[in-house]
């Protein structure tokens, strides 16, 4: 565990000095600047304020976006991944909305619904559920039918089915569906915030990109990233290790 930890720091060490190489090797700073002059933005930009209050309006649409995607994503992958009948008729939807450009999704809202806030997150919603319903779907289609008929037979209810049967066997593809949804979704955040927010990591990059800061631009985008990889470490790898036990455990 301690070695895993050391190579992530150590492969993060390397990364920032090819960045910083490749800086010194440009030598342009406003093309590409150092990994110090991004992170004294980026500290110059907390002080004033700035950075936190775009990356709690990020934030704030990144999580309703991605709950809300887990939440239908989730229940429409499971429901097809059970019932042939379902997915036959859902699926030709499922490959259309996987294949429309987010792009497009964002402005049809914007034009249907307005420039507004439900707007905003209804785009990136419609944009991540079906990537999570096609995830969610391949779970359950191998999810063990002897646990079903195990609960079946000693006629467990459905909210300790859900809990201790369905849950974790799909755990893995949820967290899948999470670490994909996570990375996906806040790049589709910052574009619905490019063209039509007032506010945000994605507002700002715009605002920095008319001005031509590359610095800007980094700094803004590196501060959301520090935020996903603090999830993905702190939460989701852990998470995922928690729950495997039981497959472990069930398999023993």
């Amino acid at each position: 565990m301690r070695r895993n930890t050391g190579i992530r720091i150590f492969s993060l060490g390397l990364f920032l000095l090819f960045w910083n190489g490749l800086s010194v090797l440009l030598g342009d700073q406003q093309v590409l600047p150092s990994p110090l002059q991004v992170f004294h933005e980026m500290s110059v930009l907390w002080q004033q304020g700035k950075l936190q209050e775009n990356l709690v309006a990020t934030a704030w649409r990144v999580a309703a976006a991605f709950g809300l995607a887990m939440l239908i994503g989730g229940a429409f992958g499971y429901a097809m991944g059970r019932s042939d009948g379902l997915d036959a008729w859902l699926d030709p939807w499922l490959i259309i909305f996987l294949n429309l450009p987010a792009l497009v999704l964002i402005v049809l809202c914007y034009l249907w619904v307005g420039l507004n806030e439900f707007a905003a997150v209804l785009a990136v919603t419609l944009s991540k559920v079906p990537m999570t319903t096609t995830i969610i779907r391949e779970g359950a289609r191998n999810s063990s039918s002897a646990l079903r008929d195990l609960a079946s037979v000693y006629r467990l209810s459905l909210l300790t089915k859900l809990r201790h049967i369905v849950l974790p066997e799909l755990f893995p593809h949820i967290v899948s569906a999470a670490r994909t949804g996570f990375s996906v979704i806040w790049k589709i955040v910052l574009v619905v915030e490019f063209l039509g927010r007032p506010n945000g990591i994605g507002r700002q990059i715009h605002t920095q990109f008319s001005l031509f800061d590359v610095t800007g631009v980094l700094a803004y985008a590196l501060s959301f990233v520090i935020c996903i990889l603090f999830i993905e470490f702190a939460i989701m790898q852990p998470s995922e290790k928690r729950v495997g036990r039981w497959r472990v455990d069930a398999e023993a």
